[in-house]
């Protein structure tokens, strides 16, 4: 791998997610969306429900709907480590925005927590597909 790329692993709990070469990786952290290039310093960083950014060498994007988890740049390897992620052509947009209504509606979860992370992870997997098609 040359010093002009990027090594990236998107890992869910239960499998590899995505591995490949990027040019720039765009996610959004605790701290806000983030844009790493290569020869980025070190960081550790928490990640939100959000959408991740992969620009290929050449030229493509790929994008996935992640949870909260971490973000780990070092020696321009990246490890996005989430416990659920999801690649925006595996997402049914009908299904996640049938999701969606569900966590907007009361009553199917047994507190305002859960509701409000259901709402924030199917508003993920809505914005990732969206972006991607």
């Amino acid at each position: 791998m040359s010093d002009d790329l990027l090594q990236v692993e998107l890992v869910a709990a239960d499998r590899l997610v995505w591995s490949g070469e990027a040019k720039m990786v765009i996610a959004r952290t605790t701290e806000g969306d983030v844009g790493v290039l290569p020869n980025h310093a070190p960081m550790l960083s928490l990640m939100v429900d959000g959408v991740v950014d992969v620009q290929t060498p050449e030229g493509e994007t790929w994008v996935a709907a992640v949870d909260a988890g971490f973000l780990s740049v070092a020696n321009n390897r990246i490890s996005i480590l989430s416990e659920h992620a999801e690649m925006s052509h595996e997402i049914d947009l009908e299904k996640a925005r049938a999701e969606l209504e569900r966590a907007r509606s009361a009553g199917e979860y047994d507190s305002e927590a859960e509701a409000e992370d259901a709402v924030r992870r199917a508003e993920a997997r809505i914005r990732a597909a969206e972006k991607a098609s």
